[in-house]
């Protein structure tokens, strides 16, 4: 493996692959340069003396400026770099032509063909509480059909949708939690759900249930717990009634145009931008070509790299949604008196990420170079096939949650320090480096740190990357549904009575 990686000619910093000590010599461009400190793999070394207030240059980009005077060979992170950004700021419409590399291969997956049409790739029983008071009524529920039904169930997995809302909110926190759970619902990777409510809530049941619209009555039941005796053995009859019409449901073959794919990072590292993210990007491109959907979303991780996704917006009226994606976020975090820079975490930063701009630039190679065809507000449904961004917080329960409720099947979530979590639908990890794949294989399913090793080529990697996905999407499991780690969050921004 190098020792270095120079990402673009016109950056003025390297990043190192490896530990350095103080005092090491290495040569660029035919110049040699006397490391002045130990520098972590990961990080950033200045190649050239850069001069106060001048910018960092990583990607190709401005990732900050310089605080005070950087000499050749020094460290550069938080210490001495400062972010670029402000608040809100004006945008023009300068359209780029995108081109595709990938052609349509006419591959296919096995997945579940829903009545409505609507393709899933997992074969799931669900409870969706519509207030956090019955979470444990509806797990005893699920507790009793597993003991009754067993190796017979067509159910892949078991899953209460826990969470902890539903009540005591107003206003935009209301329907934020109606909207995912509703969304949930109706997701194709369920075979069958109960819809359960308590009785006095404010997300009530009744009108819950007329804001669904139509639904399959034979998938999709709902009871109010305070109107029977006995709440779980009456929900116990309702999954079985949800059993027996999905008793014979099967695998089919379906295009991969049918796939709908959420992406996201967490926990990134120094090598997020190098390995792992450019590699959903080349992915998000190819299913886009197969005619298939890929989401971006962390809208704060957009910061700094927005006009990357402005100059690839479909046509005028979508460059606007994402004008108004990224200035109302950054509101969002003005209006509550915080910075809306501070979004790397300590381990961002441990891992080599110094500023948002850093971050922002590797976070929004995800989104390959496909055209952006159409931007969401949180709780909305996909409704356009190709490239989509999705408006959300960088909170990793918190995304996962809204890409799955928009209709993505699945979740690919890169990260280089490892996390275990995932939504309510399969979350696959993708470690950008080698180190946290071995250490952490019960968490980590795919590893693009091969990226880094000397002949590997990233056609090849995709290739395999590809096949992969087509099992996973097929039935095979990732690590967070082995170990049934699986989680929902809502986002909330009001009062709590």
């Amino acid at each position: 493996m190098k020792d270095f990686l120079h990402i673009n000619e016109t950056d003025n910093v390297i990043l190192a692959l490896r530990d350095f000590q103080q005092d090491e010599i290495l040569t660029i461009n035919g110049s040699t340069i006397r490391l002045m400190e130990v520098i972590k793999k990961g990080h950033k070394i200045a190649i050239d003396n850069i001069s106060i207030d001048e910018h960092i240059v990583k990607y190709g980009f401005p990732i900050g400026h310089a605080m005070k005077e950087i000499s050749i060979g020094e460290w550069v992170h938080t210490h001495n770099t400062m972010t670029n950004l402000s608040g809100s700021e004006d945008y023009q419409y300068v359209p780029k032509q995108v081109e595709n590399r990938f052609k349509n291969e006419n591959r296919t997956f096995m997945g579940y063909r829903r009545g409505n049409g609507s393709v899933g790739i997992r074969n799931e029983l669900w409870i969706v509480p519509t207030v956090g008071c019955v979470n444990g009524i509806a797990e005893k529920i699920l507790k009793r059909f597993e003991k009754e039904v067993g190796s017979q169930s067509p159910f892949e997995q078991l899953l209460v949708l826990k969470h902890n809302y539903g009540c005591s909110q107003l206003g935009d926190d209301h329907e934020n939690t109606k909207r995912i759970l509703m969304n949930a619902v109706k997701h194709p990777n369920a075979g069958g759900v109960l819809v359960l409510g308590l009785g006095c809530e404010n997300n009530e049941l009744p009108e819950f249930k007329r804001a669904l619209g139509e639904v399959d009555d034979d998938r999709i039941k709902f009871l109010v717990s305070q109107e029977v005796t006995d709440e779980i053995e009456e929900g116990f009859k309702l999954v079985m009634e949800i059993y027996e019409a999905a008793k014979n449901d099967h695998r089919v073959e379906v295009p991969l145009s049918e796939l709908k794919i959420g992406l996201k990072c967490g926990g990134s590292d120094g090598f997020s931008g190098i390995t792992a993210n450019p590699l959903l990007g080349m992915f998000s491109d190819y299913l886009i070509a197969q005619g298939g959907t890929t989401v971006l979303t962390e809208v704060p991780e957009m910061f700094g790299a927005e006009r990357i996704l402005m100059e690839r917006a479909a046509d005028e009226d979508v460059f606007h949604k994402i004008v108004d994606l990224i200035n109302d976020f950054k509101e969002y975090f003005l209006k509550h008196d915080q910075p809306v820079y501070e979004n790397p975490s300590p381990g961002n930063k441990a891992g080599g990420i110094t500023t948002l701009e850093d971050k922002s630039l590797g976070c929004t190679q995800k989104a390959g170079t496909s055209r952006v065809v159409d931007v969401l507000n949180y709780g909305e449904v996909l409704t356009t096939n190709g490239l989509n961004l999705l408006n959300s917080p960088g909170n990793d329960l918190i995304a996962s949650t809204a890409l799955a409720a928009a209709g993505c099947q699945m979740v690919l979530f890169t990260t280089g320090r490892g996390t275990p979590f995932g939504t309510f639908v399969p979350t696959m990890k993708i470690s950008t480096n080698s180190q946290i794949f071995e250490l952490k294989p019960h968490w980590i399913d795919y590893n693009a740190g091969v990226l880094l090793d000397e002949g590997v080529l990233a056609d090849e990697v995709l290739n395999d990357f590809v096949k992969y996905i087509i099992k996973v999407a097929s039935g095979e499991f990732v690590n967070n549904e082995k170990n049934d780690f699986r989680e929902i969050a809502i986002f909330k921004s009001g009062v709590t009575l």
